[in-house]
């Protein structure tokens, strides 16, 4: 009788442990549970969204996106995959689903692009103008024309004209001033450097040569070459910028989500205020002109 007794305690507190230790397991694992839950969120909150922006050579080259783009990035906690290429590649990409967002220069290759159903949401961001540049003395005489006259007395002095060559939005406008001029030049007084519109630059400069620039790539490395512009102020040379997100329904996959609200933070009036000052302090001048009708 003492003896069953005895086993009924033991038994007893055996199973009343083995209930604490349970429910010490149970809260332990709960703890383990939340704290996992707590890093997978902090992970989530702290990790970037990337935005891939393909973009023209001159936003790149002037500086204008070093400047701009940190301010986005801090504000939507994301990180912006640039990629600098022509107009005409910017736009391929976009067609292949490459990139979320363009910013480029070609207004009718940016309308094209978003009335065939790759790119939606098009917006004005910025302008500048094109210029026609060259030795200081000038060879072939062309200070002051306008830009296709320029063009064809180049041609005929057989002067060097250096070229892009990379269907950039620069080099897509160089191709309607040669139709305007009625002209071609020669091979052998031109030369396609397939390169973006700094190293252009050089080339020219290095050769003694004319070429075609955006205005603001041609200040931003004014102090390194000597070239001088000789024809400015036609209104053929116009030069506006578009920003354009690529279409979501065609690609599924792209951040349309980034993508917009990067389209609204670059046609915002903060934003156009920064594009308006930028360059003015180094160049006395800017080297865009904001025009988002936001």
């Amino acid at each position: 009788m003492l003896l069953g007794r005895w086993v009924d305690r033991l038994i007893g507190g055996w199973v009343t442990s083995l209930r604490r230790i349970d429910v010490k397991f149970k809260k332990s694992g709960m703890l383990i549970i939340l704290m996992l839950i707590f890093f997978l969120l902090l992970g989530c909150k702290s990790e970037k969204r990337v935005l891939i922006l393909a973009t023209t050579t001159s936003t790149h080259d002037t500086g204008l996106l070093d400047e701009i783009l940190p301010i986005f990035e801090k504000k939507y906690n994301a990180r912006v995959k640039t990629i600098a290429v022509g107009t005409g590649e910017a736009i391929a990409m976009g067609e292949r689903g490459e990139a979320d967002v363009l910013l480029v220069h070609s207004r009718e290759a940016e309308e094209k692009f978003v009335a065939q159903g790759y790119g939606v949401n098009r917006r004005d961001v910025m302008y500048n103008d094109f210029v026609i540049v060259g030795p200081a003395p000038d060879p072939a005489g062309i200070k002051g024309m306008d830009a296709p006259g320029a063009l064809r007395r180049i041609v005929l002095e057989k002067a060097l004209f250096v070229s892009r060559g990379d269907d950039s939005g620069t080099h897509k406008k160089e191709k309607k001033l040669w139709e305007k001029a009625k002209i071609r030049p020669p091979s052998d007084c031109y030369i396609s450097t397939g390169q973006g519109m700094a190293e252009t630059l050089r080339v020219a400069d290095e050769k003694g040569a004319y070429t075609l620039t955006d205005r603001g790539t041609y200040l931003s490395l004014k102090e390194s070459i000597n070239l001088t512009i000789l024809v400015e102020g036609d209104r053929v040379l116009f030069n506006p910028y578009g920003v354009i997100a690529v279409n979501p329904k065609r690609f599924p996959k792209v951040n349309y989500n980034l993508a917009t609200k990067f389209i609204k933070w670059i046609t915002s009036v903060e934003t156009q205020r920064i594009i308006g000052d930028f360059g003015r302090g180094k160049y006395g001048q800017p080297l865009f002109t904001p025009n988002s009708r936001e």
